[in-house]
């Protein structure tokens, strides 16, 4: 069971865990059920497949639908990629269909009369999308952090990644580009992918923010010949740290010391103005900084915790 991991019974990251599943799963089902259900859009993964099976059906709900396709895949996950879906997965995928179901019977699928018509966006299907892609990636992303996944299109994804050694990421948007075509056809109209797919780009976006924060940091490689006055200004006025690595220039051969620093936007340009002073030929690579973990940023132990 290498691939499960497992809390303490009752131990803090226990309840850490759960709460972040139940939690995630309630934000979950509350994006599906005020903006994406009721405007027929698709995006992906089994909960899509069940939008297009309830419009076609209307006695079959969406969560149900979703349960059902999801168990089989969990299993068959589970003897083709190993034990990679342990009980918190379960859960989740069992809460999501449970509350997307409940919400459904308490407020209605019909946008004008759910919560009295306050949130009826019929007439502006964009904003809708971006709320429910803000509320679905949120939902996911604290799922993701308990360690669990969500099972369903994503499993398709892995299964396919074992045996055609495509990149999982493309995969996945493969699996639901492929279910979005299938509303397109059940629907037949044209804006449904393409709000679809809006939807998919807002959640992956905010699945990275919830996993990796927001960061403003800044990523520098520095190349000078003036590398010992621009590390002493990094270390002693920016307190910030560095790594030096040698290089050897392409043209001539000579050696070089890089500069690896990651600073924030307002040292960045402290740094570069101080650069262009002492020396304007120096070169520079600014990059985003994703995720930094370490001293002087959030640890490693914080993120593993957390």
């Amino acid at each position: 069971m290498a691939f499960i991991t497992k809390e303490k019974l009752f131990s803090r990251q226990w309840f850490i865990a759960y709460s972040l599943i139940i939690i995630g799963s309630f934000i979950l089902a509350a994006g599906f059920v005020f903006f994406i259900n009721p405007y027929h859009i698709v995006p992906g993964g089994v909960y899509g497949i069940g939008i297009v099976v309830h419009y076609l059906i209307p006695q079959i709900p969406i969560g149900l639908f979703g349960l059902a396709l999801n168990i089989p895949l969990t299993l068959i996950g589970i003897k083709v990629l190993g034990p990679r879906f342990g009980i918190k997965t379960v859960v989740g995928m069992v809460l999501t269909s449970l509350l997307m179901d409940l919400l459904t019977f308490l407020v209605g699928e019909d946008p004008k009369t759910m919560l009295g018509g306050s949130i009826d966006l019929s007439n502006d299907i964009l904003l809708a999308c971006v709320f429910a892609g803000v509320l679905i990636g949120f939902g996911l992303g604290l799922i993701f952090k308990a360690k669990a996944t969500s099972g369903g299109s994503d499993i398709i994804a892995m299964i396919t990644a074992k045996y055609t050694r495509m990149p999982l990421g493309q995969l996945m948007i493969y699996v639901d580009s492929i279910i979005v075509l299938f509303g397109l056809i059940i629907f037949r109209d044209w804006k449904i992918p393409l709000y679809s797919w809006i939807v998919i780009f807002i959640t992956g976006k905010v699945i990275d923010i919830v996993l990796e924060g927001v960061s403003y940091d800044k990523t520098l490689f520095i190349i000078s010949d003036k590398y010992e006055e621009i590390s002493n200004k990094i270390l002693n006025d920016l307190n910030r740290g560095g790594t030096f690595i040698n290089g050897n220039g392409m043209f001539n051969n000579a050696e070089k010391k890089i500069i690896f620093t990651v600073v924030s936007r307002r040292e960045l340009a402290m740094l570069e103005e101080f650069i262009h002073q002492i020396d304007p030929n120096a070169f520079l690579t600014v990059m985003d900084a994703n995720e930094i973990l370490g001293k002087g940023f959030k640890s490693l132990e914080d993120k593993v915790t957390s």
